[in-house]
């Protein structure tokens, strides 16, 4: 069974950059392809960006385009979310997920495990 697990999520201003991480066990994600969502109150999770299993392909939503990378590394079995030039409308918890594919994909129905999330503020 894999266990997925996000960190990293805080209070930032408008314009911060933060990193948000994703650490999975139980075993080795390196042949899943990874994703990242996001859910803000009052409205449905929506997708973020997406990586292959070994990060030669990413896709991300029209919304982070440009800000976001999602990357990864196999050795530490971990996912990564780069965040920058954040607005208070990406406020919201984010979650990881991985499919036992090796191409990425970009809905939320297409995911095998889902980590439980981590809040993401950012003020005005």
């Amino acid at each position: 069974q894999v266990q997925l697990v996000e960190s990293g999520g805080g209070l930032v201003q408008t314009g911060d950059s933060l990193r948000l991480s994703c650490a999975a066990s139980g075993r080795t994600i390196s042949s899943y392809a990874m994703g990242w969502f996001r859910q803000a109150p009052g409205k449905e999770r929506e997708f973020v960006a997406a990586i292959n299993w070994v990060g030669g392909s990413t896709n991300y939503a029209d919304s982070v385009k440009g800000r976001f990378t999602i990357s990864r590394d196999n050795a530490k079995n971990t996912v990564y979310l780069q965040m920058t030039s954040l607005r208070p409308e990406d406020t919201a918890v984010y979650y990881c997920a991985g499919r036992k594919f090796v191409t990425a994909a970009m809905r939320a129905g297409q995911y095998d495990y889902w980590g439980q999330g981590t809040q993401e503020t950012v003020s005005s």
